[in-house]
């Protein structure tokens, strides 16, 4: 007999506030962007090891409405936010604001049904590029979950019932500029703390009391950028990563204490994907041709530059974090719209192609994009294209191979004249969540 719902929460309350906190949360669970330890590997066993020709089982489709945010899954529910548009009309000029009335929300689903359980909502006027709907997949710890806004508004919920337990304006408390592109930096919990780009003087990131909003730190002068922050162990130590439009930075997290910093100046301040982390090596990358590897000290919290991104090598992120895996780094070009290997010695690029992103294209698509998951410790990954395309596919320094493809649901934002989805999804009791801006998806990816 199947536990039921309440319960399943609360045991798995218990082992994640045994272990430490949500980097060694349940392997069913995805309670963050990213996955429980924000490197993108599904670690659930039984899944498919392919995508057999007659597709996928689609379990639940539910209605939604706008926006870039990914779902987390967490405790028998799934979160995701959302924003209702007051007109439907949506120009994307990525070099303008556009003023839009509406309301976002954070809406939370019964992980087996798709059975609404509680939507939290509020009146939200967005002045921003894109201007969709929420970028960051809500945050899920000890009971509680946490989203930011587009606009800078930070709340935290009690996840079982949606009741509000604090609340936080990066505009109003912070006087924070918000940029052009919205916040997309998803909160992150260390211990007590949720930690989160604010941007400004002495605040560019900023820690929180995570049960009830009161600072605890503040550090570094610099502008929010879009990047997430996430804690790696290296050097002996664990170290706060912070990428901000001139940088890659490194603090304690405890108290914001800076150990080092390798500067790194994207364009148009696009600093967007994660720094990814292999062995004693982290990679930095922005768009154009600005990125670097970053050697770790392995005694004591220190870097030192091994070499930077140049034209036609390395990879360079727009709107997806590559990955780093024995020594290789695959990632979404947004350069030229490919899935590029490179490697991590030197920056060489090892193959290229388009299957991952649009395979009827050959020659060049601008950002083109998607989304890689790696399933436990294989060679195989998951990979969603921003066609709404579900693909397997194996992964080496040799070459891409494609193990199946389903298309899960359709594109339905715009960028650059051509539809896209541009939201990264959860992989939770194998299960696969997927979103545009209409439905929320749940396939079945248990193996037979």
């Amino acid at each position: 007999m199947p536990l039921p719902s309440f319960v399943r929460f609360l045991f798995a309350l218990l082992v994640v506030a045994a272990c430490g906190g949500v980097s060694s949360a349940l392997a069913d669970d995805w309670p963050q962007w990213m996955g429980p330890q924000r490197d993108d590997v599904y670690r659930e066993a039984g899944t498919i090891q392919s995508i057999p020709e007659q597709g996928l089982k689609v379990k639940w489709r539910v209605p939604i409405a706008g926006g870039y945010s990914g779902p987390a899954v967490a405790g028998g529910r799934v979160f995701v936010t959302d924003f209702v548009a007051k007109t439907n009309q949506i120009n994307n000029d990525p070099g303008t604001r556009q003023q839009r009335l509406g309301k976002e929300r954070i809406l939370a689903f019964d992980e087996k049904t798709g059975e609404p359980l509680w939507e939290y909502a509020y009146e939200r006027p967005y002045e921003i590029s894109y201007a969709v709907g929420p970028r960051c997949t809500p945050t899920v710890d000890d009971g509680l979950v946490y989203m930011l806004g587009a606009e800078g508004d930070l709340i935290c919920l009690d996840a079982e019932t949606g009741d509000l337990a604090w609340r936080r304006s990066l505009k109003d408390d912070f006087g924070a500029e918000i940029p052009i592109w919205g916040c997309a930096s998803h909160p992150l919990v260390y211990g007590d703390l949720l930690i989160t780009m604010v941007g400004g003087e002495g605040q560019g990131v900023v820690a929180f009391n995570k049960k009830n909003g009161e600072i605890v730190w503040k550090a570094l002068d610099c502008k929010m950028g879009y990047a997430p922050p996430s804690v790696i162990e290296a050097g002996k130590t664990k170290q706060l990563i912070v990428y901000q439009p001139e940088g890659v930075v490194s603090l304690n997290p405890e108290d914001g204490k800076v150990y080092w910093e390798i500067g790194l100046t994207p364009a148009y301040e696009m600093a967007i994907a994660r720094p990814m982390f292999d062995g004693n090596k982290l990679y930095a990358s922005g768009i154009h041709t600005e990125s670097v590897m970053i050697e770790l000290d392995e005694e004591k919290p220190a870097a030192k530059e091994l070499w930077r991104g140049k034209p036609k090598n390395a990879v360079y992120s727009g709107t997806s974090t590559p990955l780093f895996v024995d020594g290789v780094v695959y990632g979404s070009d947004c350069n030229v719209g490919i899935l590029v290997a490179v490697d991590a010695q030197n920056g060489d690029r090892l193959w290229t192609t388009f299957e991952a992103t649009r395979p009827e294209v050959t020659r060049f698509i601008k950002h083109g994009t998607c989304f890689l998951t790696r399933i436990g410790d294989s060679e195989r990954y998951f990979i969603f294209s921003e066609e709404g395309d579900l693909l397997v596919a194996k992964l080496t320094r040799d070459g891409f191979e494609s193990l199946g493809r389903y298309h899960v649901l359709e594109p339905t934002s715009e960028a650059f004249g051509r539809g896209v989805v541009w939201s990264h999804p959860a992989f939770a009791n194998k299960t696969g969540y997927f979103r545009n801006d209409k439905e929320l998806v749940a396939v079945d990816l248990q193996a037979n």
